[in-house]
Order: C-alpha cells, then structure tokens, then sequence
C-alpha cells in the first residue's frame, strides 16, 4: 500500500466539554498523520474541540457518521485504508459499545484488502462478562492491541499494558519549574459526585497553609463549573472557571497553571495526569469507591496517590497527602519512563501500519522526555 495514498479512519467523538478528552486523544492523531490522510468523525463537536485536537488543514473532518462511514468502505475496498479505535474510556453498554459493533463489517473489509487496524491507548470503565463477549470480536480483528491498565488487559484477556496516551502531553521534565518556586495546589472535583464532607477540603486548607501555597480551584470538564464555584469559596481559593467554549485557549490557561503547581488534587484521572506531565504531585482523593485513579498510575509504575475519603478524619486525609509529597522523587522520576515507553509504542504502531516505516520519527513531537 503506498503511504502517500492511504486514508486512517479514526473517530474522536467524545465529551466535547472535557479538555481532558482532548489531552488523551491528540497525540494519537499526530502519531497516525505522517502514516497516510486521516478521517476523523467528530460528531457534532464544537469548533473549539477540533482545534483543541489539533485538527490540520490536510485531515479530512466528518460531521455525519454515514457519510465518514461510506467513505470508509470505498477506501477499504480499493485496498488503501486503515482503522484506529479512539483511545480513551470504554463505556460497556449497549451505547458505549456502539463502535465497536457497528465498525466490524468496515474493519473485516479492510483487512482483506490489507489493511491494518489498531487499537491503543483504552481502557474499560465496567467489567461484566456480556460486553466484553460483544466487544470481543472487534479486539481481534485488530493487529495491534495495547490498553492503558492491567485490569482492562486482564478482563479482556488479549493485548498489553501502556500508559495512558495523556503521559505524552505536557513539558519537558528539564523545563519543570524548580520545587522552590511552584506556590500552587490546584484542586478540581467531580460535579456529578457528593463531596459534602468537609473533612478533604480542611486537609487541603492545612496542607496549603503549612507549605504557604495559594489553592487554585479550576474547572477543566464543563459540567463540574458549578461545584468549582462552590469549592472556591468554601476553600478560599482563586477560580479558573470555564464556559466550555475555545477549548485551546482554555487548556492553555491550565497549563500555565499547572506550571506553578506544587501538587494537584481531585477525583478526576486526566486532571491528575495533565498537572503531572508539568511537574505537579497529583493527589488522588475521592469520596466514593474507585480504582480507576491507581490503576491508570500503576501503569506507569505510580502507586499510592488515591483514597477513598468518606468517613475519614482531617488527620487521616492530611496524612495521605504527605505521604505523596514524601515518594516525590519516585513519583516524577514515572514520568520520562512513561514516555520512552509510549515512543517504543508509536514506533511499534508506525511499523504494524507501514511495515519496514523508517519515516522522519522525532521524539520532538507531541511526546517529551
């Protein structure tokens, strides 16, 4: 197949309100774009989210799933198309299923005709036994497989562990701000969760105080905007709120933050890796039962950050955010092996797509050391 006229067909619809979609998604697409011309279905994304994506004047965007779906199909038959399954969460519901089922006819067709499907970079949000039958049959038909989590590998019983593709993004670990000068802790929760005890947010305000660091309240998913307001006054903090809209202005405006973070804390996975790839510790607090935060951590060697913080005291709570700010070192030190680990993944995917590729690779992309 020559790489000069071969189309990637990949969708990138998601929560269009989330920056932490982008964040995890975006380099999957720089990685695939030197491979052939890619087709991205987006939905009815706002503009502000194919910017974020970084969307380039040579992609071919989609709007309407028949239209991205048929053009598939005439490249699948005249044998010059690939497939990339979206990485991030798999819902496992009829819904949340819905590619992976409706993808089948269009990804057997590609591989008769020699093409090559890859899936990298997801990982599962529940673990019954029915979707996974039903999301069986699209996992292998895929020549390469590589989940973000030990758990989601094991429950599907095919392909290896990464780390999630968010690692990629952020700074260079030479261009983190020194320890000394990071005068922030960020904090950013779940809007659709109850975080009405107190006992978490009189611990930050301890922490804070003790290492004299200003609390930054910042919306980075849309929907939690109304509890960021909340949580901003009842912890005296400064807001870096969000109205959903230019979505690239806005994740620029939390990276500089980030920058200045000493720690970061919240429920949500992709703020906790996001303030990390720029140097910040991430504590992981939750006020109801989850794994998803250590198991994703785990996978690039990170364990410990998470707890579960109903029905603890301040004490406690405090306790475990020392306890991160102690494993400093061990912490940061995850983060330039994670990403040398996803560069041996994007040369492993460059030669599953066009076998023997020896193309101009720099590590200088979306992937820094």
């Amino acid at each position: 197949m020559d790489i000069r006229a071969a189309s990637i067909f990949i969708p990138m619809i998601g929560q269009y309100e989330n920056i932490g979609d982008i964040i995890l998604r975006r380099p999957l697409l720089d990685w695939l774009r030197p491979l052939g011309t890619l087709h991205i279905y987006v939905g009815h994304a706002p503009e502000g989210y194919e910017k974020g994506l970084g969307v380039q004047p040579g992609d071919h965007v989609y709007r309407s799933f028949g239209r991205w779906y048929l053009a598939g199909l005439k490249s699948a038959a005249s044998g010059s198309a690939h497939y990339a399954f979206k990485p991030g969460e798999i819902q496992l519901s009829v819904k949340g299923l819905k590619e992976h089922l409706s993808v089948l006819p269009l990804i057997s067709m590609m591989r008769i005709r020699g093409g090559k499907v890859v899936r990298v970079g997801s990982g599962a949000r529940n673990f019954s036994p029915l979707p996974r039958a039903l999301m069986t049959p699209s996992v292998l038909l895929s020549h390469l497989v590589m989940w973000r989590d030990a758990r989601t590998a094991a429950y599907m019983g095919v392909g290896e562990v990464m780390p999630d593709l968010a690692f990629a993004e952020g700074d260079c670990v030479s261009a983190h701000a020194p320890w000394a000068t990071r005068d922030v802790l960020v904090v950013s929760m779940r809007g659709d969760r109850d975080h009405s005890s107190d006992n978490w947010q009189r611990a930050v305000r301890a922490y804070a105080s003790a290492r004299g660091l200003k609390v930054w309240v910042v919306t980075q998913v849309r929907r939690d905007a109304g509890l960021s307001k909340a949580l901003a006054v009842s912890l005296d903090a400064e807001l870096l709120d969000w109205d959903g809209a230019a979505h690239d202005q806005h994740e620029a405006k939390l990276r500089a933050l980030y920058r200045r973070a000493h720690g970061v804390v919240s429920d949500r996975l992709h703020v906790l890796i996001s303030a990390y790839s720029h140097g910040a510790l991430p504590v992981g607090l939750m006020a109801y039962p989850s794994d998803k935060i250590e198991r994703h951590f785990a996978a690039v060697g990170v364990k410990g950050i998470a707890l579960e913080v109903s029905g603890l005291g301040v004490e406690v709570i405090l306790e475990h955010m020392i306890g991160v700010e102690s494993k400093r070192d061990e912490i940061l030190a995850a983060l330039p092996i994670a990403r040398q680990r996803l560069i041996e993944i994007r040369r492993r995917l460059e030669n599953v797509v066009v076998p023997g590729y020896v193309g101009a690779y720099r590590v200088a992309g979306r992937i820094r050391a």
